[in-house]
């Protein structure tokens, strides 16, 4: 295990680790509270005065008959049906709706948008999860591999050390560059025409979704005033599974890299108990090294 030495006395680095991880966390909900919760008063606010300025143009309501209706709108949406539009919405349950919707299960990025409503529908997707979920990552797990591979393969072609380090570094690049074009820079292009969001909403609905947080506030083809083409949510669905491949590879890769920062940054072993002491390397095994993916 890492050791951070101080004083001659060896701590293991774990704590600290753990102590940083909560001070991300507490540091996360202080910027968010900052930002979102002045927001969400307006909005609060904002929403009521709706309400009685609806009341005030129709007489003939009062608010338990407002609220009634506004708790139909929200069982509505928790259902998956849109109160936009009128019965001729498409079905949330096609094919093509219903392949994005298996991916999402799998995948367990959840947008939270549709879920089964039937019991026969919702005992189906707990035994689809239970079995769906390992098959993800087992398929993840070789893709991942997979992209690996070809890295390595890159790397033995050179067989010199002064240029292994060089093509290193090109592959790693060109594995970055090409994977942040073709699943972080260019996707919201196409969401951004297709759904009518802007540049920022599209990357922000591309990182939710690869990193599987899946908040379900963006969620592709749901616009009951715009025509999508009936493979258009199967053919994101596809997108997400490379993109989730490549994006758990790189964070793979950064979590390699910081564990390997924090070896090389605390295991520092205490030169001053091998004062007088002979060590005979030679005599010694050879300790295995920390390889990290590119």
């Amino acid at each position: 295990m890492p050791l951070l030495t101080v004083h001659n006395q060896q701590i293991s680095w774990t704590p600290l680790l753990v102590l940083g991880y909560l001070f991300y966390l507490l540091l996360g909900a202080m910027v968010f509270q900052l930002l979102e919760k002045q927001a969400e008063t307006h909005f609060r606010d904002q929403f009521q005065m709706e309400k009685l300025k609806f009341l005030q143009n129709y007489t003939c309501l009062d608010r338990q008959a407002l609220e009634q209706f506004v708790q139909v709108l929200m069982e509505a949406w928790e259902k998956g049906v849109n109160p936009e539009g009128n019965s001729t919405n498409p079905s949330n349950w096609d094919f093509s709706n219903s392949f994005f919707f298996a991916g999402t299960v799998v995948t367990t990025i959840g947008y939270g948008n549709l879920s089964p409503s039937t019991v026969a529908g919702q005992i189906f997707c707990v035994f689809y999860a239970l079995f769906g979920v390992p098959l993800n990552l087992a398929f993840l797990n070789q893709l991942g591999k997979g992209l690996n591979a070809h890295l390595i393969t890159l790397e033995r072609w050179v067989q010199k050390p002064g240029r292994a380090q060089v093509v290193q570094t090109l592959a790693a690049t060109i594995f970055l560059t090409t994977g942040t074009l073709l699943f972080l820079v260019f996707p919201p292009l196409v969401f951004s025409y297709v759904e009518g969001w802007s540049y920022g909403e599209g990357f922000y609905f591309t990182f939710i979704t690869l990193s599987t947080i899946g908040f379900g506030d963006y969620v592709v083809g749901t616009n009951p005033n715009k025509h999508y083409i009936p493979v258009y949510r199967s053919l994101t669905a596809i997108w997400i599974v490379f993109g989730l491949a490549w994006l758990a590879l790189v964070f793979n890769v950064g979590a390699d890299l910081m564990e390997k920062f924090l070896q090389l940054k605390w295991h520092k072993p205490d030169l001053s108990l091998a004062e007088g002491a002979t060590i005979k390397l030679e005599d010694e095994p050879e300790q295995p090294r920390i390889h990290i993916p590119s």
